[in-house]
């Protein structure tokens, strides 16, 4: 293996404008586990994947992120807890491919700085 060569994703960066509301959405909201943070930037936990907020440091930073895509076990529990809890859904949890016995759902939602993420499952029938 070229040691030099692409490993994994070490952190997901995701735009803010206001770092103190942005922690809130995604842990109060999301229960993802804050590790720590600044006045321009925290870092959050996510099952062994870090998220960055961070206020952008030139405007070509600040557009929304990618869309990242969060693995569920069941997404209409999960879209019901989590609509519950205040997160602004786009459309409600439905079938997006059918590859044999697997089904995969998704469901889309805009965090409180206007990037859009989704939940997503693989159902097995």
């Amino acid at each position: 293996m070229n040691t030099d060569a692409v490993q994994k994703i070490g952190q997901i960066g995701v735009p803010a404008q206001d770092i103190g509301r942005a922690v809130e959405f995604y842990k109060e909201k999301l229960g993802l586990t804050l590790l720590f943070n600044t006045d321009s930037m925290a870092f959050l936990e996510c099952n062994g994947l870090r998220l960055m907020l961070a206020l952008p440091e030139k405007e070509e930073f600040a557009q929304a992120s990618s869309v990242i895509y969060f693995d569920v076990k069941s997404i209409k529990d999960s879209y019901q807890k989590l609509k519950e809890n205040g997160v602004a859904f786009l459309d409600e949890p439905h079938v997006v491919a059918k590859m044999g016995q697997t089904e995969t759902w998704m469901t889309f939602f805009k965090d409180t700085e206007g990037n859009t993420h989704a939940l997503m499952s693989e159902v097995f029938s």
